[in-house]
């Protein structure tokens, strides 16, 4: 057919699109739905509900949204009782918990199945619609519609709405250590949010083998997975934990997470709201929860278990595909095999020429260094334009995407230029360096990441493409293109996912997927005439999309300008600060804090407290203003053996929000923080910081120490509160309607600094 390549390009480029589309339902009005049916409006009336205010723990709005879910699981006929207490966590970060949790009672007396997710919001501006009141509206609407059906489970369905999630995951750690439901649960389903959009994603938690959770997951068959054994890799690598996870770690108990992070801008900011929540997104997360729900709350949740590790991946049409661990090396040892006979018998039979196939190893090794480098760099090249960029510290700009586009055209323009340029040496020959490279990077996954060893399944596709190219002087597009598809539906979908998950940091990631993605669809690519062409279509892409980039790059109210302002009163040296973590100063802070940039000599307010560790960037002298100080009363000091006990009641004179306590590197042989005991992990691994405490009720905080008699003990409290913006003694003018509270650090807050020392 005349056309044919044509036509086959065309589809080619479909299938690029289609491999993102089919990853998960498209939304539609649905409230008139069957009511034995998970309605997303429904769902989305509850996320409206839950967000309406900031509620984290300790804020007013905490309580209402507690009520109303209580309210809404008794409206259901389920009988609801809450569970309250102090926790700390791995992570010393103390809180006082407050647990909803309800049950359906099942038929038999397995293992039961507990549905969960958090309802307390991010400190302190989030309004929590997606995170997590996705995953409590899931949940509630979910269990309606399960009710509805007027079916008794065999196994009982545990629903656990825990608290204090953001705070450290001390909800989930109060019920698995101190619930006697805890006890009896099998399976675990999370449902998460980092983020207000995109795909949701399923990971695994689980101290054994996968085996079992992937067989039957997949009998269970829920129409959208997106999942493969890759993600969880490297999702164990990271620093980022679930409630699941103390599940898994404390209580030997397996789960799924059910996580989406597209639109990572808006997570834990003032952006978190109703309005940006995608629809699609909570429809993704209802497609997981009815067919789960309906198989493992039937399933032998005791003998879930599994020794046995599987790959797993999903494609378009296959949902999901697995196989055990076991068959890594065959697979590759085959692939290897089917490589080195094509090679011998293409220049056995003349097809291929040694020369040629060594020249190949020229563009492929130039692009994909080329690419690399580039994409390696483009984070600080971005952020040496935009200033500005440094101050959303998720690392994912507004326009991340058009960012994540931008640079995989430049890929494709430096892979179509340098291929043309040496497209004398023939596709089957240029072919065999990229199908090498391939073979190595198998062989890596299968030694050091061995989840992510289904990169060989698109591998032997595109050896198939070999044979026929060996073979057939003039191939059919249609079938080339048929070749090609695994890779498509595999990894067109990374190139968006590394970057969106860890960062525009990340986008050597997209490049170099582009690239590597190239390579396996050379075979159809290199039939096409002008390939010089598609290098300046996609350089003009290249710049298009650099355009539009621009256009977005300025903080508007649609895109706010994450922004801090802290007034920091240091009691022992009687002076006070205004400071920031602003690297680039809007007018609203600016106007306190000049242009200049100071530090403070010591850099002892570094020491707080923050996920990305982000020190201050601007301080400023600051008036004083008459701040109470934190009471701190020593209930006890006395010396046991060679053992000091010491014990302390920090008491606040203000209205607080959160309590850090330092000391200074000296060794604690135990220590409890409102009866609490510190873990002995975290006591030998940490070095200075001692307890965050996020204050409810502007409670006290009753510290007790042991540690060596003849030690020098260092203390340094840490008191803030989050009301500069409304404090009667301040004059603090609103934020400007183009920027929002930075997420992840102390801010809006007034901080009083003092310390004691024990000698």
């Amino acid at each position: 057919m005349k056309y044919s390549k044509n036509l086959a390009l065309l589809l080619l480029i479909f299938s690029v699109y289609w491999s993102y589309r089919a990853l998960m339902p498209q939304y539609e009005s649905d409230a008139d739905g069957p009511p034995t049916s998970f309605s997303t409006d429904r769902a989305l009336d509850h996320v409206k509900s839950i967000s309406k205010e900031p509620h984290a723990v300790g804020f007013p709005a905490h309580s209402t949204v507690r009520t109303y879910i209580i309210s809404e699981l008794k409206k259901m006929g389920l009988e609801t009782i809450t569970q309250e207490g102090y926790a700390a966590g791995d992570w010393a970060n103390l809180s006082k918990a407050t647990n909803i949790l309800a049950k359906i009672k099942g038929s038999e007396n397995g293992k039961a199945l507990l549905l969960l997710s958090h309802y307390d919001s991010s400190p302190h501006s989030s309004y929590g619609a997606s995170d997590a009141g996705s995953g409590v509206a899931t949940i509630l609407e979910g269990v309606r519609a399960y009710l509805s059906q007027n079916k008794t489970p065999k196994n009982d369905i545990l629903i656990l709405l825990s608290d204090a999630e953001e705070l450290g995951l001390n909800g989930a750690d109060l019920f698995v250590k101190k619930h006697p439901w805890a006890k009896n649960v099998g399976l675990v389903l999370n449902f998460e949010a980092r983020g207000s959009g995109g795909p949701s994603y399923m990971l695994i938690e689980t101290n054994q083998g996968n085996g079992n959770l992937i067989k039957e997951f997949t009998t269970a068959h829920p129409k959208f997975p997106v999942a493969n054994s890759l993600a969880y890799s490297i999702y164990k690598m990271l620093p980022n934990d679930t409630d699941l996870t103390v599940f898994r770690e404390d209580g030997d108990i397996d789960g799924f997470n059910f996580a989406f992070i597209d639109d990572h801008f808006d997570y834990h900011t003032a952006l978190d709201t109703y309005e940006r929540l995608d629809r699609s997104t909570l429809a993704h997360q209802g497609s997981y929860l009815m067919p789960l729900l309906e198989h493992f709350s039937n399933a032998d949740l005791g003998q879930i278990k599994s020794d046995e590790d599987y790959i797993y991946y999903n494609l378009p049409f296959f949902t999901l595909l697995s196989y055990p661990y076991g068959w890594i090396w065959p697979m590759l040892i085959i692939a290897i095999l089917a490589f080195v006979l094509l090679v011998g018998y293409g220049v056995k039979n003349g097809k291929l020429n040694v020369k040629a196939m060594a020249t190949g190893f020229i563009p492929m090794l130039t692009t994909l260094a080329i690419n690399g480098i580039v994409g390696y760099f483009a984070w600080d090249m971005i952020t040496y334009w935009y200033v500005g960029f440094k101050d959303m510290l998720h690392g994912f700009t507004y326009n991340g995407h058009t960012y994540i586009l931008l640079y995989a055209m430049l890929s494709l323009a430096v892979c179509f230029w340098t291929y043309h340029k040496f497209r004398k040496s023939g596709t089957a020959n240029l072919l065999v360096a990229p199908i090498f490279l391939w073979l190595i990077i198998c062989l890596l996954m299968a030694l050091y990441l061995q989840g992510a060893s289904f990169f060989v399944i698109p591998l032997y596709a595109t050896l198939g493409a070999l044979m026929v190219l060996i073979n057939q002087d003039r191939p059919n597009p249609f079938l080339l293109l048929f070749l090609t598809l695994p890779a498509v539906f595999l990894y067109a979908p990374f190139i968006k996912m590394f970057p969106v998950g860890l960062g525009l940091k990340m986008m050597v990631a997209a490049t170099v997927f582009t690239t590597l993605l190239f390579y396996l669809v050379f075979p159809f690519l290199g039939q096409l005439k002008n390939k010089e062409r598609f290098a300046y279509l996609f350089l003009i892409l290249f710049f298009a999309f650099g355009i539009s980039a621009h256009i977005k790059s300025e903080f508007t109210e649609q895109r706010p300008k994450p922004s801090s302002l802290l007034y920091v009163y240091n009691a022992d040296s009687d002076e006070a600060i205004w400071a920031t973590y602003d690297q680039s100063l809007i007018g609203w802070n600016s106007q306190f804090l000049g242009n200049e940039r100071r530090q403070t000599d010591t850099g002892e307010y570094n020491a707080l407290s923050s996920k990305y560790n982000t020190p201050f960037t601007y301080v400023q002298q600051a008036p004083k203003k008459d701040i109470p100080q934190p009471w701190v009363d020593t209930v006890l000091d006395t010396i046991i053996g060679n053992e000091r006990i010491l014990e302390l009641c920090v008491t606040p004179k203000r209205n607080v929000n959160r309590l850090e306590v330092f000391t200074n590197e000296i060794k604690l042989n135990a220590a409890k923080v409102n009866g609490i005991a510190l873990s002995e992990t975290f006591l030998e691994r940490r070095k200075e910081r001692l307890i965050t405490h996020y204050v409810s009720n502007n409670d006290y905080t009753e510290l007790e120490l042991s540690y060596p008699k003849d030690e020098k003990l260092e203390m340094t409290f840490y008191e803030s509160s989050n009301d500069l913006l409304s404090h009667e003694d301040f004059t603090i003018p609103e934020r400007p309607k183009n920027s929002i509270p930075m997420p992840f650090v102390l801010n809006d807050a007034i901080l009083v600094i003092k310390t004691l020392n024990f000698e």
